[in-house]
């Protein structure tokens, strides 16, 4: 039995939801996600969309759960957004932006510059004495996750000074050097 799958999803006012024979619209304020969709029915009743499997097959019950995070996801999105926050730790780490292109140097023998979707917007931040912060804004979640993941990709955190790149409010697991 899905918990999460039976859980209703509440649509906020200012978000419409379409749903059409195997796929669903939601747009909003923020702008429009899209979601195809199979195994499962989508009902809407009032501001309430309910989720329910076609069948007891292992598929079915598996894509239960996961549309309906995805298109509770996509609700919030429309109407309020996600932002995630990746810190650059490492002394000469430097991020800035111009526009879409966000250019980092991370201690290569060159800056990475990654051309990032329209989708997502970019800011970074410096503060003398503080590391650099990249703060990235979406209605998109996935397409957020994947971002934050690539640009963390190029300088995982290392376990033994911490430096790298991290999401703000990521525990590291610290290992103890070598003992003399």
């Amino acid at each position: 039995m899905s918990r999460i799958g039976n859980s209703p999803i509440v649509v906020p006012e200012g978000v419409n939801v379409e749903i059409n024979s195997n796929e669903l619209v939601v747009s909003g304020k923020l702008g429009s996600l899209s979601q195809v969709f199979d195994g499962v029915t989508l009902s809407k009743e009032d501001s309430v969309i309910t989720v329910s499997r076609n069948s007891e097959s292992k598929d079915h019950k598996s894509k239960h759960g996961l549309y309906r995070s995805l298109i509770a996801n996509m609700v919030t999105g429309v109407n309020e957004g996600f932002t995630k926050e990746l810190e650059l730790v490492g002394v000469g780490y430097r991020a800035s932006n111009s526009g879409q292109k966000l250019d980092i140097a991370l201690g290569f023998s060159h800056n990475i510059v990654l051309d990032l979707p329209s989708e997502v917007k970019v800011e970074t931040i410096n503060e003398k004495g503080k590391n650099p912060i990249i703060k990235l804004t979406s209605h998109d979640k996935q397409l957020l996750g994947m971002v934050a993941a690539k640009i963390r990709s190029f300088r995982k955190p290392e376990p033994y000074k911490g430096k790298g790149v991290k999401f703000v409010g990521e525990q590291i697991r610290r290992k103890a050097g070598k003992s003399a």
